[in-house]
């Protein structure tokens, strides 16, 4: 007897008590309901080295065994009550009515009762859609007459009827519990939900993070959430986790969702939509059907504008695109890398991307982890903060938020490789190599300066497209001289070691530089590569705020500026 299957224990083997080791046999699912007369004929095929079993009468698939989960969650939850009741008449009547029978809510254990909800200030009567990891009750949907929702509080998120697709190479990700049973009336039972729908702008995938070893034997994903915006933001986001090379999306020819599908075309229609799911387009190859609804977006609105860190003076003057990287220069102890971390916190308080630092000067990684602390924490805590509510929020905030790869050596592969792992188990928007020069790439053969430059940032920027994260290259100057003044001058891209490499391959260059006498740092654009993301030449000026380690915008030396093209 197998004791795993795909790295999943098994907590209950044959859990049918079919009769162990057959190849055919009766099936669990269909076979008691036949005429007594066919109740013994063998409908079914067992394959017990995956764990699955296949009816050829009901034309289903079951599983053979439970198991136990793989790769808990280090956090500590809450864990939902065991209410369970069956639906009743009126809720099943309703399903129906959507084209759900009571078999598959009894499949699904889909249940009925009482509970608050805080949209209404009551009780009410709820759906209730239960979260199973194994045999474990992990969260509870809860979902009333006027279409509210909530998830157990205190539980973990992670998707809806994840046991399905253990065993499976292939999977079907939705948007909502009910296409789930949608697509289980269709026959397709190795389909998941994500738990709290799509939103705009935050898809922060905690769920993903919490099943992600589910996926790591499946070679083919099907995505059908909703085709609005949201849920097209979601399908790209899920895309970029799992990896286009397996990802599949389905088209339903003008439907909301896989529920409205079954309504409108019936259960054989909505298998065959699952069956003809098209690959995601090849990367690096595009045609004009790909790409149509961005050209459609471009001629209607315009550039659209770029993402901005929340300092008013700074964001008047850049902006970026994700899939690209930024260098950022500076004389020694400029503040460049204090300013790269600021730019990570406001890309995390506006839009809740995620952080991976290779940064070997940066170096204890606590100390590293006090000042993004800080900046979040907006003061520097205290002996006396230890262990507080606001010390255990901000703790766990960047502890979930941020991520220090830590290396005896530092190469570029394999930081590359470890920021595509973070990517897909973290869901990580940008990732900051601090500083270039002890990040190597030791794979490079040329002794030619400009042409190691060139292989170094193209496998970065390789890396920002396929995984459409931003980059940050911190990069010192290696020639610095000093002006009239006495005073080192300001270097630019051209400074860099390889420096006329750095300027055309960048998308963008910022130089970060103190000046000491009047207590304030600069922040030159150095280079935008597209126009509408900032301006050429253009300052921001800054004082350092020493609790907090922000920096706050230096009023005095703002200068008016034109609007950006979107303002």
């Amino acid at each position: 007897m197998s004791k795993e299957i795909n790295g999943f224990l098994i907590d209950k083997y044959n859990q049918y008590d079919l009769k162990d080791g057959a190849t055919q046999g009766i099936c669990p699912l269909c076979s008691h309901n036949r005429k007594p007369k066919n109740q013994k004929l063998q409908c079914a095929s067992y394959d017990w080295e995956r764990g699955l079993g296949t009816c050829h009468n009901c034309d289903t698939t079951f599983q053979l065994h439970t198991y136990q989960r793989k790769g808990a969650s280090e956090k500590v939850y809450t864990l939902p009550e065991v209410t369970y009741n069956a639906t009743g008449t009126k809720v099943e009547e309703w399903f129906k009515s959507r084209g759900i029978n009571k078999q598959t809510l009894t499949d699904l254990r889909v249940g009925e009762g009482q509970e608050y909800m805080p949209q209404t200030g009551k009780q009410e009567n709820t759906i209730q859609f239960n979260y199973y990891m194994g045999d474990q009750l992990i969260n509870v949907k809860y979902r009333d007459g006027r279409k509210n929702f909530k998830l157990y509080k205190g539980a973990e998120k992670v998707f809806y009827n994840i046991n399905s697709i253990v065993g499976y190479e292939t999977c079907i990700i939705v948007e909502g519990e009910m296409d789930v049973l949608a697509l289980h009336e269709a026959g397709v039972k190795n389909a998941i939900s994500v738990p709290n729908g799509a939103t705009l702008n935050r898809n922060n995938l905690d769920y993903l993070d919490n099943c992600i070893d589910y996926f790591d034997d499946k070679t083919k994903i099907i995505i059908a959430v909703d085709a609005d915006e949201p849920g097209q933001m979601l399908q790209r986001e899920l895309v970029r986790r799992l990896g286009a090379e397996i990802c599949y999306i389905i088209d339903f020819n003008g439907n909301k969702d896989a529920n409205d599908y079954l309504l409108e075309h019936g259960a054989e229609a909505l298998r065959e939509a699952v069956d003809k799911a098209r690959p995601v387009p090849l990367e690096n190859v595009s045609t004009l059907k790909d790409i149509e609804d961005e050209l459609k977006d471009f001629v209607t609105n315009g550039f659209k504008p770029g993402y901005q860190i929340g300092l008013k003076n700074f964001d008047s003057i850049f902006s970026t695109y994700t899939g690209q990287f930024i260098t950022v220069t500076g004389i020694p102890s400029s503040g460049k890398s204090d300013f790269v971390d600021q730019m990570v916190v406001g890309y995390n308080q506006l839009y809740g991307w995620k952080t991976a630092y290779a940064s070997p000067e940066n170096q204890p990684v606590y100390l590293h982890a006090h000042k993004l602390m800080r900046k979040h924490w907006q003061d520097m805590p205290r002996v006396g903060d230890i262990g507080g509510n606001k010390w255990q929020q901000v703790t766990d905030h960047v502890n979930d938020n941020y991520y220090f790869i830590d290396m005896d050596k530092y190469n570029l592969d394999a930081v590359l490789r470890k920021g595509a792992e973070l990517v897909k188990r973290k869901g990580i928007k940008c990732l900051v190599l601090d500083p270039f020069n002890k990040i190597r790439d030791t794979n490079a053969v040329s002794d030619d300066v400009n042409r190691y430059t060139m292989d170094y940032l193209a496998k970065i920027e390789a890396f920002c497209k396929k995984y459409d994260v931003l980059t940050f290259i911190v990069a010192h100057p290696t020639k610095m001289y000093k002006g009239q003044d006495g005073k080192i001058e300001e270097p630019t891209m051209y400074n860099i070691k390889g420096g006329g490499e750095w300027y055309d391959a960048s998308y963008h260059g910022l130089l970060v530089h103190r000046d000491y006498e009047a207590k304030t740092t600069k922040v030159k654009v150095l280079k935008v590569k597209f126009q509408n993301l900032g301006e050429n030449g253009a300052e921001a000026h800054f004082t350092w705020e020493p609790k907090s380690g922000a920096f706050v915008p230096h009023v005095d030396a703002i200068a008016e500026t034109d609007p950006m093209p979107w303002e």
